[in-house]
């Protein structure tokens, strides 16, 4: 075994990587990219397994089986629930577990779920840091994701390395548990601006101003982003896929924003807004749908087919 990061021998670590779909499959092709050896384990979807093989990737049985082999392994996972069951299962991270594991979690996750495991990881000698994700799958292909990091200052040092190779902004921001919190802040206002540029169409369509001129107005103004850009482009802008994030993601995001408000004691009127949008959202069938369509959405509660109003000048 190495020590879990670059060292002074040249010899890179293992690289364990579960969950290769849109953001997990570029992190880990970027991975391989740069000379690590990658152990992938697969899932319903052959396509990206099976891409990262043809790279050299090596495929793993099971989550214990990948712990025993690596020494960091990475997990990019819907949810917390989804990180509890790889981690605790049978043949489960913990399972597998030994002294000088590091485990990094890109996964946007109930920081209280990511503190309890921690501590079990830790009781096998083994380390959590939690690390989520800004920008989208575009970017995960290119390498230059944003990174959000939760751990000591001094492990932070040392898998820096790793992390540079699929992220180009990254932060440290405390111990473990403090990224998956930033995360669900900047979720909280991302999923903040969705509801509101969602909703602004739809008053404005009914005003008699169409999408294309708010697109053009607030886009030519100062209150335009790299958010509003990519959220019209693919809610009128006929790039659907743009933002490869999905509605069911969002409301899971905005419910644990709510839980962290709840935690902290902080009143949240304007989540709980918000959280409602996508939860309904959720709810009419439309978990599936990537971000942009909630406009779509919120049109069809405003009795308007965005398709139509979109076409308007």
């Amino acid at each position: 075994m190495t020590n879990g990061t670059d060292d002074t021998s040249g010899t890179k670590p293992r690289i364990g990587f579960i969950g290769v779909g849109f953001m997990g499959h570029g992190m880990a092709a970027n991975l391989l990219r740069k000379g690590y050896e990658v152990q992938v384990l697969g899932n319903r979807n052959r396509a990206p397994v099976d891409d990262l093989l043809a790279m050299g990737a090596t495929e793993a049985a099971s989550p214990a089986e990948m712990a025993r082999a690596v020494d960091v392994l990475h997990l990019c996972l819907p949810n917390s629930a989804v990180v509890e069951a790889t981690m605790r299962g049978p043949d489960g991270i913990l399972s597998g577990a030994r002294e000088g594991l590091i485990v990094i979690d890109t996964t946007t996750a109930d920081p209280g779920s990511t503190l309890r495991l921690a501590e079990e990881l830790a009781a096998k000698g083994a380390t959590l840091v939690d690390a989520p994700l800004g920008r989208t799958p575009r970017e995960a292909e290119a390498g230059t994701l944003d990174a959000m990091v939760g751990c000591s200052p001094e492990l932070f040092q040392r898998i820096r390395p790793i992390i540079e190779c699929w992220a180009s902004t990254i932060n440290h921001i405390g111990p473990v548990g403090s990224a998956h919190k930033m995360k669900l802040i900047m979720n909280f206002i991302a999923m903040g601006y969705a509801a509101l540029y969602s909703e602004a169409m739809a008053i404005g369509a009914r005003a008699g101003i169409s999408p294309a001129t708010v697109r053009r107005v607030i886009g030519a103004s100062r209150m335009s982003n790299g958010f509003f850009e990519t959220f019209m482009a693919g809610s009128v802008g006929g790039e659907p896929e743009i933002h490869k994030f999905t509605i069911a993601n969002a409301a899971k995001d905005t419910r644990y924003a709510a839980q962290m408000a709840d935690a902290a004691g902080a009143m949240n009127p304007m989540g709980a807004a918000i959280k409602n949008y996508f939860c309904q959202a959720e709810t009419a069938g439309r978990g599936a749908d990537y971000l942009p369509a909630l406009a779509a959405h919120v049109a069809a509660l405003n009795g308007l087919d965005l398709t139509v109003e979109a076409a308007k000048p």
